[in-house]
């Protein structure tokens, strides 16, 4: 199989951006092993995650609203997914649509009708979501960091799912960091980071779906510095 994201690997600043994210997070790692995490860090790490995410997707709840277990219904969603998603992360090597439609049904739970989750809206949805799968499953050379960027756009642009496409994919994102051996806080990190800049963020979704090979390019730049940039 060709490998589908070998164009981008080569493109200018491409290479030094995911070098340096990877060098950057090297650094994160280290620095977190002279320090131990507790099980209430791992869950302020969620709970923050979830937040963020709940955010960009429409929630208008502050993250004390959320903690106190008072949000909206979004931010609920990004709650319940983000403290169930990692069981997924082994399935994401083995049968990647599977799992992303799992995503799916557990954020959108009590939003769609049952016959909707983990459904793609249409027959052009599903070949979006086939083309992240063959993605996933194949033997690229690509660095992980630039895979979960390119699946993290890829759903979110193409809106695959009833609601929720989003959330779904910033999760997506996680989840194939995790399955690929990168700590799944750097996910976080760059949530965090999409919050903080969200014109800066949605503006470089909207060139991946609109701005052609550029649009493309600017993304997958962006997605380097915003893996390594924290909260």
């Amino acid at each position: 199989m060709t490998d589908p994201v070998a164009r981008l690997v080569g493109l200018e600043g491409v290479p030094s951006a995911y070098a340096a994210a990877r060098d950057g997070i090297d650094v994160m790692l280290r620095d977190r092993g002279l320090r131990r995490t507790s099980p209430e860090m791992t869950a302020e790490s969620l709970l923050r995650g979830a937040h963020a995410s709940a955010v960009l997707e429409g929630s208008a709840s502050t993250l004390a609203e959320i903690r106190a277990g008072d949000g909206d219904a979004i931010a609920q969603d990004a709650l319940r997914l983000s403290t169930s998603m990692l069981a997924l992360a082994p399935l994401i090597r083995t049968a990647p649509l599977q799992a992303i439609a799992e995503l799916h049904a557990v954020v959108a739970s009590g939003s769609v009708p049952d016959d909707s989750l983990g459904r793609p809206r249409d027959a052009a949805s599903a070949d979006r979501l086939r083309g992240v799968s063959e993605l996933l499953l194949s033997d690229t050379s690509a660095p992980a960091l630039l895979v979960a960027a390119v699946v993290h756009a890829d759903v979110a642009t193409a809106a695959p799912f009833a609601s929720h496409n989003g959330i779904v994919a910033r999760a997506l994102e996680r989840l194939v960091l995790v399955a690929r051996g990168v700590d799944s806080e750097v996910a976080g990190r760059a949530r965090g980071r999409a919050l903080a800049l969200r014109a800066q963020y949605e503006s470089n979704l909207r060139g991946y779906a609109e701005g052609g090979p550029r649009g493309v390019h600017a993304w997958v730049i962006y997605a380097a510095e915003a893996f390594v940039v924290g909260r």
